[in-house]
């Protein structure tokens, strides 16, 4: 008996540390489980669907594809045709009207075209903040240049932001007016660094920023805004040098190159045909020998500018790795709308940008070039869609998305049924558990229009929406509306009801065949759609004139 005792009584402290450590462990197994995700929200600016590696492309962008194969690319997400619109409806989870950004550049007192976003809806950023996140921002906003229409008032903690919709990479010179770029730090008016490159230093700040923050434990929000590749093109040689001489034969070839990798990539159906392209568009063999150089100089700088938007996007992947949250960190990279087809200085409302400009063929890509590549170049990035950038069509709204991280457990897949930005909001706020509310500082907000993506990509649903779900947006008269695989678009000007076409996307990405004919019954039904969102979202045409030019 005394020897049985004399065990226990030696036994016992093993046994209580023990017992002790298994606690602890299961505590810190259970806190990890718990513990919220980290949010990275990726944003390349007028990208094209078929630039990227994992998408087909001939542009290197290996950390790109890592999160693609760690996750879900999407074939069939949807932004709006424009910067502005997209990021109000990004940022809020609502129509870019109820956001109060119904036309990009005006500002007005009209419900829905106000400019800036409203007290309608309530961001992203603020609800986290709300909930216990770090917010952070660097990059584009183009969501208002008032004081009260900064990130900083709009849930964002840090922040570094163009605030107009484009801008010289490498100097504080404007790339839309006479004069300099806006930059705020925080709210408050700041100045850019010359030669800091745009995306180098953009990445630059969200490191500084989620270091600023990293010993509390708390979780992140970090929107990556990123202004490339948007026009003017400037990059670094040794980016656009890899990629000497790949365009040479053209941006006709180029897009029956990209037409047969994205299909190679079982990102489009193997009989999907590219439309005939857009008027403006000159045959390649019509250029001189001058003319084509020049015009695959542009390409070249182009893929540049996209290499260098993965090598930053790399850049901060390392680093969460390296302070041990990229684990925990859920990654969305997306588009924020079609390939760009504007030539911005040969247009004649801004030949005074010529005076500080030089865009000979020996300084293309520098910082005092302007280069775009037009509207030849962005139809090659568009394939197989019609048309691109500012249109309503495919071309201007279908681009990539990825996601990976926590909570996506298919790994390496495409998802081909629809989604839209507007089902990001919702998931975000899933993963964070956060509810959306009906009120937010005594204001009555919308309800979200999307919804999560968080039961498919966790695999516990196949389906994010169904035949039923409705999509539409307005933008400058260019319209559109989708129920099921079923669309109508209309982008003549000015904006009359019966000029909508009807498409069956199934068969018809390119939108080519007009079935509203041979279709009465569901051309009408969409139709009806069309006046029911119109009227919900107060949808005016023609769209309304600015009361001043604070964008």
């Amino acid at each position: 008996m005394d020897k049985t005792y004399r065990c226990i009584k030696l036994l016992f402290p093993f046994l209580l540390a023990s017992t002790i450590v298994l606690s602890c462990t299961e505590q810190k197994s259970k806190k990890e489980i718990t513990k919220k995700p980290n949010i990275v929200l990726i944003v390349a600016d007028d990208l094209g669907f078929g630039d990227i590696g994992c998408y087909g492309g001939d542009i290197q962008t290996p950390n790109i594809d890592e999160l693609s194969r760690r996750g879900i690319k999407f074939s069939s997400f949807h932004t709006a045709p424009m910067c502005a619109p997209t990021r109000a409806m990004l940022l809020s989870g609502n129509d870019n009207h109820i956001a109060g950004m119904g036309s990009q550049g005006n500002v007005t007192e009209v419900f829905g075209y106000e400019g800036r976003l409203t007290d309608r809806i309530v961001t992203i950023p603020a609800l986290l903040r709300d909930n216990g996140y770090h917010t952070y921002m660097a990059g584009k906003w183009h969501l208002g240049k008032t004081p009260e229409s900064n990130p900083h008032q709009k849930g964002f903690e840090r922040s570094f932001v163009l605030l107009e919709g484009a801008g010289n990479h490498y100097n504080n010179q404007s790339a839309l007016k006479d004069g300099y770029s806006s930059y705020t730090e925080d709210g408050d008016s700041t100045t850019w660094n010359d030669g800091d490159y745009s995306t180098n230093f953009y990445t630059d700040k969200l490191i500084e920023y989620i270091d600023s923050n990293d010993e509390d434990d708390k979780p992140f929000f970090a929107f990556a805004a990123y202004t490339s590749p948007h026009w003017p093109l400037q990059v670094d040689k040794k980016h656009w040098k890899k990629y000497k001489g790949q365009y040479d034969d053209g941006y006709e070839k180029l897009r029956e190159r990209r037409l047969a990798s994205l299909k190679k990539a079982g990102i489009i159906s193997s009989d999907a045909i590219a439309p005939p392209c857009h008027e403006r568009v000159l045959p390649w063999d019509s250029l001189s020998n001058q003319e084509q150089m020049e015009e695959a100089r542009k390409m070249e700088l182009y893929a540049g500018m996209v290499d260098n938007l993965d090598h930053n996007i790399g850049r901060l992947i390392k680093h969460l790795k390296d302070i041990g949250k990229y684990e925990n960190t859920l990654f969305v990279f997306m588009s924020d709308n079609g390939a760009a087809n504007r030539d911005f200085i040969n247009d004649d409302r801004f030949t005074s940008l010529k005076e500080y400009y030089n865009d000979d063929f020996d300084n293309m890509g520098n910082a005092n070039s302007y280069i775009s590549y037009g509207p030849q170049w962005a139809e090659a990035g568009s394939s197989p869609f019609r048309y691109y950038k500012d249109f309503a069509t495919e071309g201007g709204t279908n681009t990539t998305m990825i996601i990976c991280g926590p909570n996506v457990n298919r790994e390496n897949e495409i998802h081909h049924g629809f989604t839209s930005l507007l089902d990001l909001a919702p998931t975000f706020y899933e993963v964070a558990n956060v509810t959306y509310p009906a009120t937010y500082k005594g204001n009555d907000v919308y309800p979200l229009k999307g919804k999560s993506l968080i039961p498919f990509v966790s695999g516990k649903s196949n389906e994010i929406h169904d035949s039923t779900y409705v999509f539409a947006l307005e933008h400058y008269d260019n319209a559109m509306l989708r129920k099921g695989n079923w669309k109508i678009t209309n982008f003549t000007r000015p904006f009359d009801i019966e000029n909508f076409a009807l498409y069956d996307l199934s068969n018809d990405i390119g939108e080519q065949i007009d079935l509203k004919e041979s279709e009465k019954e569901k051309y009408a039904e969409l139709l009806d759609e069309w006046i029911r969102f119109s009227n919900e979202v107060k949808i005016q045409t023609p769209t309304p004139r600015p009361s001043d030019k604070g964008l």
